[in-house]
């Protein structure tokens, strides 16, 4: 009898396994991967009964839950109305004699991959000492008279972010529409804190951006989030970079990496009304609230130019574009003539952007990596060493920043074009996360993003690839190892 029973049951599982590497093989194929990806999925399904399958399901596709889906397409065809009403005409038209023949082609490129056009006319003020940001923000918080728009992927308590905190509770007590957009997995501590209840209390609309929870891991994959670093006031200064909300003497410190080093920049004119439609078209996604409604209480309104700079906002993330800001980044690294200067937290590039990398090195130009001397992954740390040789060999010049955790990300072209704001260099925030990137086509601020990073230069331990070449076999079987988890880290 039991020997039927397991007969009965080992045929159910057989079926059922067949069944399921038949579907999923279908859908991967379908989904058109590149082959090498395809072809490992495929192995990984068949070899791996109902274990391999439930891993694919859960990370091998970048699925983004249907309701989710629906309304960022939805805004996408609304977006025009928040163009409307806060640009006026003519900030669109861009003196493109003014910039190097590339830039009108990095124009086109985000227009059609992205629908983001290049506004004409803003003023910047870059700020690279956290305490100094955090101040500035609370004192733009303090002078708002209609709205406070923030979105953050960390929020964290402690020093000179609880003046923010205490700068948005009494907006609010005085009558200013406070909106904050938090991730809820990149802030969880802090959602499980006293802070949201006490924004609540004071009026504030504070909301998790993309929840999680059991149901939406069938619905949509759990791991994307929200990685974007937006304020903005009253409709006519914005800020972005890639600061959370946290005051780094606050902020992990047993990791063992020191303090993270940050930038932002404080913007005017043009530029606000592409973030400020960025955060609110991510509001709408986690509220009830229309369009309509967010643009009357945000106070949006007609934009002036207001200084040089001439800026592109590229947004990215899943269903929302596809390799939009990618394709946006190997351009700008191909306009390099003589120099290119680049730093991100985490280096776990795809391929192409590797290629690139390698290519304006092998033609001639300066190419400059600063990345942090130690990192708070264990795997993303050798995970990214693991490409250390791909780069040297070619002439790349890696710079392991000393001074702290340097979580900068931004690019200089030739100290004339720059990429600045939330995107790592690496699959995670290509592929996965909901990014913001400015793409800044003036030398004033290029050379001034490029001063910040002769500062990280300055600080930095030059790598020297014989040195690198001699490291122990066991370490480089271990970062070649955990590259293979690159897409997912």
């Amino acid at each position: 009898m039991l020997d039927r029973l397991y007969g009965h049951l080992s045929a159910v599982i057989f079926v059922g396994h067949v069944t399921l590497v038949v579907a999923l093989a279908v859908r991967v194929i379908m989904r058109r991967p590149s082959p090498g990806v395809a072809l490992a999925w495929l192995l990984l399904i068949t070899a791996a009964p109902y274990v391999g399958p439930v891993f694919y399901l859960l990370i091998g596709e970048r699925r983004v839950a249907p309701s989710r889906a629906r309304g960022i397409r939805e805004l996408h065809r609304d977006f025009r109305k928040i163009a409307e009403t806060a640009i006026r005409d003519g900030i669109l038209d861009v003196d493109w004699s003014r910039h190097p023949p590339d830039v009108r082609s990095l124009d086109r490129l985000g227009l059609n991959l992205i629908g983001s056009p290049t506004v004409r006319g803003s003023s910047f003020e870059l700020y690279s000492d956290t305490r100094e940001m955090l101040g500035a923000i609370a004192r733009d918080v303090d002078a708002a008279q209609v709205s406070v728009l923030m979105e953050f992927y960390i929020w964290n308590e402690g020093g000179d972010a609880d003046e923010v905190l205490e700068a948005v509770i009494r907006a609010a007590e005085r009558g200013v529409a406070c909106r904050l957009l938090i991730d809820a997995l990149g802030a969880r501590p802090w959602w499980k804190g006293k802070q949201p209840r006490r924004l609540r209390e004071a009026g504030v609309d504070v909301r998790e951006a993309l929840p999680v929870g059991l149901f939406r891991s069938f619905v949509g994959r759990t791991d994307l989030r929200v990685h974007r670093k937006i304020v903005v006031i009253d409709g006519h200064i914005a800020w972005t970079g890639s600061m959370n909300l946290v005051d780094p003497r606050f902020f992990k410190q047993n990791s063992g990496v020191g303090e993270w080093v940050d930038a932002m920049v404080r913007l005017r004119g043009a530029v606000v009304a592409p973030l400020a439609a960025t955060m609110i078209s991510d509001w709408i996604l986690e509220t009830n609230e229309t369009l309509d409604e967010l643009i009357a209480a945000a106070g949006l309104r007609l934009v002036e130019p207001e200084g040089p700079a001439d800026i592109q906002v590229i947004p990215s993330g899943p269903g929302e574009t596809d390799d939009g800001l990618l394709q946006m980044i190997l351009a700008l690294i191909q306009c390099a003539r003589k120099e290119l200067v680049l730093t991100t937290p985490y280096l776990v590039p795809d391929d192409s952007l590797l290629r690139a990398l390698r290519g304006a090195a092998a033609r001639g130009v300066s190419v400059r990596l600063v990345v942090p001397e130690k990192v708070d992954s264990f795997l993303t740390r050798y995970a990214s060493r693991s490409y250390y040789n791909d780069l040297v060999d070619v002439g790349v010049k890696i710079h392991q920043y000393r001074g702290g955790l340097l979580h900068t990300k931004s690019i200089t072209v030739d100290s004339e074009l720059s990429m600045f704001g939330t995107v790592n260099l690496d699959m995670r925030s290509l592929w996965l996360n909901y990014e913001v990137s400015l793409f800044v086509y003036d030398v004033d601020f290029a050379t001034r993003l490029r001063e910040l990073q002769q500062s990280y230069l300055d600080d930095s331990l030059l790598l020297d690839p014989q040195d690198w070449q001699a490291r122990p076999l066991p370490i480089r079987l271990l970062e070649d190892t955990l590259r293979l988890f690159a897409p997912v880290l």
